[in-house]
This record gives structure tokens, sequence and C-alpha cells, in this order.
């Protein structure tokens, strides 16, 4: 069998250009799903079965090369609905700074987390107001027994060609439970 070389030449350059112009094409931001937030009445009727509160370590920088070098982190705190039926509800997200004090409260009003849902909540990475000790305090309820969600804090950082990323997942600090119905 006999190749035209002009014929691959051009195939090659065909192939070369679509990769480029398939490289090059802008991806549309996916839209963030609106979370519902809950009204007055709402909060009021609730009758909550169980819920928790959960700390959450986050670095909005992490020392590297010695303590007089450190790197930036944009931080992203997840917080997964696992239960496969039932909503919960997202009553307080709170972030703290590495002296323990209050840098931001992220719910003004409590978001209804649908079943298998998740809803998130970011830090710039030229935020450094958390520190290298920062953490989030979730508190989260549910009117029906469900999965404990999980909650975890995304940290990443990239510089030209290097990137450095790691997880750092929630621990239980209270628990609620509903009430103990007493029998007259």
């Amino acid at each position: 069998m006999k190749l035209n070389r002009k014929n691959d030449w051009w195939g090659g350059i065909i192939l070369t250009l679509s990769l480029v112009v398939s490289a090059c094409s802008t991806a549309q931001p996916q839209s963030v799903p609106i979370i519902p937030t809950l009204s007055v009445n709402e909060i009021s009727t609730l009758r909550i079965a169980m819920g928790q509160t959960v700390f959450v370590p986050a670095y909005s920088e992490i020392f590297y090369g010695g303590e007089n070098r450190l790197l930036s982190l944009t931080t992203t705190l997840a917080i997964h609905n696992t239960d496969l039926e039932h909503p919960i509800i997202i009553s307080s997200v709170r972030y703290y700074n590495t002296d323990g004090e209050l840098v931001r409260e992220f719910v003004d009003t409590p978001l209804q987390l649908n079943a298998m849902a998740t809803t998130g909540f970011v830090i710039e990475s030229q935020d450094t107001t958390g520190g290298w000790g920062a953490n989030f305090l979730v508190e989260w309820v549910a009117e029906s027994p469900v999965y404990e969600p999980v909650i975890e804090a995304v940290m990443v950082s990239s510089t030209g060609t290097e990137g450095v990323s790691f997880i750092s997942e929630g621990r239980i600090v209270s628990e609620q439970a509903a009430p103990q119905q007493t029998e007259p």
C-alpha cells in the first residue's frame, strides 16, 4: 500500500487545528443551583428529629519551606446531604480565624438542602483573614431521622505548573436528638 505524503500532511494539519480549536473553546460556567430558604413561619413550625454541630478544619494559608513562607489557598466548604429521601436544614455556617474569632456568618436564613443535594461556600485565596488555623462550624437539623451529611473543606492552590490540594473532614462536636416521648 502506497501512502500519499501530501494527504498525510494535510490530515495532520487538520487534526492539529481541530485539537487546538477544541482546546480553546470556552465552556459556559454552570449555573449555581438556588438553595431554598425557609420563611420565619416555616422555621417556627419545624419539628426537629435530629441535628448536629460539625467542626471543619479549613486553611486559608499553609506554611511551606519555613514559618515565614505562607501559601494562600482557596477553600471550599462542601455540605452533601447523603439521605436518599429527606431534606436537611442548614441553620448556621460560621467561619472562624486562627485565634477563634468569628470572621463571617454565611447563613442569614436557614437553607433547605434536598435529598442528595450539595451546597458550598467559598473563601477566595486572596482572603487570608482565617489564617493557617481557620475553621468552620456548621449546624444542621432534620425533621425526620436522616443519614448524616458529609461535610468537608477542600483547599486548593496552584502557581504555574505546580499545585496543592487536600481535604479536611468535618467532626461532630455536638448532637441533637428528638425529645423523648413520655408515656402518660
